[in-house]
C-alpha cells in the first residue's frame, strides 16, 4: 500500500509539473505565433520563421520539458491517470496570463478552476485508473489510432476552408487528438525500452510515429495560435488531448476503469466538468486576445 501511494504521488507531481511547463509554454508560443506571416498557415515554414523568435523558443523549451516530464509520468502511471492531470495546464496558462493582463480571477475564473480541479478529482476517484496488460489485438490497436488520426485529418481539412472563423478551434481539436495518440505511443515506446533497451525501442515503429505526430501537431497548434487568440485555441486543445489519451489507454493499452453504473456516472460527470472548466477558463478575460488575425486577412485571400 505504501509503495502504491508513493508511486501515485510521484505520478501526481510529475504530471502537474508537466502541466505547468506546458501551460507557460503555450502562452509564450501564442504571443509569438500571432505575429507570424499568415502566408505560413499550415506550413513547415511557420516553424522555421518562429524559430527566429526567442520568446517562441522559450515556449518550445518549456513544452519539451513538459513532454519529457509527462513521458516519465506515463512510465510510472496509467495514461488514464496522467491525461486528466495534464489538462490542468490551462490553470498555469491562466496564471501567467493574469500576471500579464492584470485581470482579477472573478466568479468565472473561480468557477472554471473548481470545475476543472473537481472534475479531474471526480474522474480519478470514480474510475480508479489502474494498469493492465496491453491488448494484443492489432486490429483494435489500428482502428483506434486510425480513427483518431482520420478525425484529426478531417478537422484539419475543414479548418483550411475557414481559417479565421472556426478554423483555429478545429485545428486545436485536431492537435489535441494527435497529442493524445502521441502520449499513448510514448507509453508504448517506454515499455519497449524497459523490456529490451535501445535496440528494442529503435526497431519498433512507435518512436518514429511519436516524432511525426509531434511535428504535425506542432504545426497545427502554431497555425491555430497564429490565427486566433489563446482563449479560442487553447481550450479545444486542452479538452481533446485527455479524451483521446483515455480512449487509447482503455482501448488498447490495457488501462482499466471501474465500469459499474455509479462509477460510469461519476467518470462521465467528471469529464463533463473538466470540459466545462476548460471552456470557462479559456474564455476568461485574463486570457490574452492578441492581435485580430482578420486585420491580416488579405494575405490569405486567393489571388
Amino acid at each position: 500500500m505504501i509503495e502504491v501511494r508513493s508511486v501515485s504521488v510521484l505520478v501526481l507531481v510529475l504530471a502537474v509539473s508537466a502541466a505547468c511547463c506546458l501551460g507557460f509554454g503555450f502562452v509564450l508560443q501564442q504571443s509569438a505565433a500571432q505575429k507570424a506571416p499568415l502566408g505560413d498557415f499550415l506550413s513547415l515554414r511557420l516553424l522555421f520563421d518562429l524559430a527566429r523568435v526567442p520568446r517562441w523558443l522559450g515556449g518550445i523549451g518549456l513544452m519539451v520539458a513538459g513532454m519529457a516530464l509527462g513521458a516519465i509520468a506515463l512510465g510510472h502511471g496509467e495514461i488514464s491517470l496522467v491525461e486528466p492531470l495534464l489538462a490542468t495546464n490551462l490553470l498555469f496558462a491562466l496564471a501567467l496570463s493574469r500576471r500579464q493582463t492584470k485581470q482579477p480571477l472573478g466568479r468565472q475564473g473561480w468557477a472554471g478552476l473548481l470545475l476543472l480541479a473537481g472534475g479531474v478529482t471526480a474522474f480519478l476517484v470514480a474510475g480508479e485508473p489502474r494498469g493492465g496488460t496491453a491488448l494484443g489485438d492489432p486490429l483494435r490497436h489500428w482502428l483506434i489510432i486510425g480513427g483518431m488520426v482520420g478525425l484529426a485529418l478531417l478537422l484539419t481539412t475543414y479548418a483550411k476552408r475557414s481559417r479565421l472563423s472556426s478554423g483555429p478551434v478545429l485545428l486545436s481539436l485536431a492537435a489535441g487528438l494527435l497529442y493524445g495518440v502521441q502520449d499513448a505511443l510514448t507509453r508504448v515506446s517506454g515499455d519497449r525500452f524497459a523490456e529490451g533497451g535501445l535496440v528494442e525501442l529503435l526497431t519498433g515503429w512507435q518512436p518514429y510515429a511519436v516524432l511525426v505526430i509531434g511535428v504535425t501537431g506542432l504545426v497545427l497548434v502554431q497555425s491555430a495560435f497564429e490565427t486566433a487568440s489563446l482563449r479560442l485555441s487553447l481550450p479545444a486543445l486542452t479538452a481533446a488531448q485527455p479524451l483521446a489519451g483515455i480512449i487509447c489507454g482503455v482501448g488498447f493499452l490495457g488501462d482499466r476503469l471501474r465500469t459499474d453504473a455509479g462509477a460510469l456516472a461519476g467518470e462521465a460527470a467528471g469529464l463533463a466538468a473538466v470540459v466545462a472548466g476548460i471552456v470557462l477558463l479559456g474564455l476568461h478575460p485574463a486570457m490574452p486576445q492578441g492581435t485580430p488575425a482578420r486585420e491580416r486577412v488579405r494575405v490569405l485571400q486567393p489571388q
